[in-house]
């Protein structure tokens, strides 16, 4: 097992790791921005190190700054979280030439699942269902004549995709040109990489996604299924586990073709396979995302296996001592992420200083954040400031749990989607939950 960890991250997951690795007896090194000096990673940490100024490029982002302080502080691994590094293959590739433990997959795993157009190839020969559509296109001449093979609509999307960029939906023959050249010039800018492919645009469908995860000895469990259809421009803002629209022998299929996956990579460590389910009960492989979620809290509730600790286990060496039987769901869990945004429902950072806090407590009662009260939320990173969690015996109890936590949630000199998340939890349609990710019409 490792000594001291390098948490190469900030805000909330940098503190979840913080705290796993305590729990672990494990020493932490947290890097932070010149922003985020103040923040609680900083000081909840073993030993701290600035590794540049706001910008995530210069400091998050900054490869040989990190890696500088690992080397500089001997720590023997490096947790990426999720976001900045946690899907880089590069960096996982200079980690082990600097003798340093990468808490992920192989680099070469990461490169082909983050390759959205091999990806799907290398499920489709595994045996997992996969969505219609082609390959790579790369002239408006091959986007045309695939478009006629597949129909509309359908999506143009970014080979080196993610976060809802480099997307573009076409209903017409008209849309097509202009779409696919927004979609590749997106994509080049966001990912340094323009190249597109297309699909069958599905609809009604829901998000639904599988946790597994898998160590170095040919073990493999998935930990059932999340519900992530509530999204707005394509970012989550509800996930729920389980889905109320996954019966038992459905998530044992889901399961099943998960490990598939997971094994047709020969994959170690925490990942998540993307699905999308549509209204006769046909599931597709969107994508595999090779790190920890931020809806990850949701499986650890109705499992009650901590996924972070498993993570620096399997990443360590040790052998998974679970099987896919005793990670059954048990409970209902619900999680609702709480961004700092403008009432008006438009995404953006109005105030930014917490002036008061109240976390709201209880049995089965979650809220992991980085804020605090006086603390001023930099303006240079994600709007995400916290995630509640809440687990129950049903769905209908845990709904009324989260309703009451987010009444009892109080957050006085930032605004936030707090009372959007209430409002949604109270709609007939999440309520029966007969929704898809058509629900919030974005």
């Amino acid at each position: 097992m490792f000594s001291k960890i390098l948490i190469a991250n900030r805000g909330e997951i940098a503190v979840r790791i913080i705290r796993a690795c305590k729990e672990m007896g494990i020493e932490t090194v947290s890097v932070y921005s010149e922003a985020d000096r103040d923040s609680l990673h900083v000081s909840m940490a073993d030993e701290s190190y600035c590794i540049g100024p706001a910008p995530s490029k210069d400091s998050y982002l900054n490869m040989a700054a990190i890696l500088s302080a690992a080397i500089y502080s001997g720590a023997q691994a490096i947790h990426p979280g999720y976001g900045f590094l946690a899907e880089n293959a590069k960096f996982a590739e200079l980690c082990e030439k600097c003798n340093i433990v990468f808490i992920g997959p192989r680099p070469e795993v990461i490169s082909l699942m983050g390759d959205k157009d091999m990806a799907r190839k290398t499920m489709q020969k595994a045996g997992v269902p996969i969505i219609p559509g082609c390959e790579l296109v790369k002239t408006e001449k091959e986007a045309k004549e695939e478009a006629e093979k597949i129909g509309y609509p359908l999506l143009i999307k970014a080979k080196a995709g993610g976060g809802g960029r480099g997307i573009r939906k076409v209903d017409g023959e008209k849309e097509l040109v202009n779409a696919f050249y927004q979609a590749t010039s997106e994509a080049k800018a966001a990912f340094g990489d323009g190249g597109v492919y297309m699909e069958k645009f599905l609809s009604p469908v829901r998000h639904i996604e599988v946790q597994v995860i898998a160590d170095n000895y040919g073990n493999a469990v998935a930990l059932g299924e999340r519900d992530c259809s509530i999204q707005r421009r394509n970012q989550k803002l509800i996930e729920e586990s389980p889905s109320p629209a996954v019966a038992s022998e459905l998530r044992e299929k889901l399961c099943e073709d998960s490990l598939k996956a997971a094994r047709a990579v020969n994959y170690t460590g925490v990942g998540t396979i993307e699905y999308l389910l549509d209204s006769e009960g046909n599931y597709y492989f969107m994508e595999m995302n090779t790190r920890l979620q931020v809806e990850h809290p949701v499986t650890e509730f109705v499992t009650g296996i901590d996924l972070v600790k498993w993570q620096i286990r399997t990443a360590s060496g040790v052998e998974i001592d679970f099987t896919n039987e005793d990670a059954r769901i048990k409970g209902h869990a619900i999680e609702c992420r709480i961004n700092a945004e403008k009432q008006n429902n438009q995404t953006g950072m109005g105030n930014r200083r917490v002036n008061t806090l109240h976390i709201p407590g209880g049995a089965w009662v979650r809220f992991d954040t980085a804020i605090y009260q006086g603390y001023e939320i930099p303006p240079f990173y994600d709007s995400m400031i916290g995630k509640l969690i809440v687990h129950a015996k049903t769905r209908e109890e845990a709904i009324r749990k989260m309703h009451a936590a987010l009444c009892e949630l109080v957050i006085e000199g930032v605004d936030s989607n707090i009372d959007k998340q209430v409002e949604i939890l109270s709609d007939s349609r999440f309520v029966s939950g007969e929704y898809s990710t058509s629900f919030m019409g974005c």
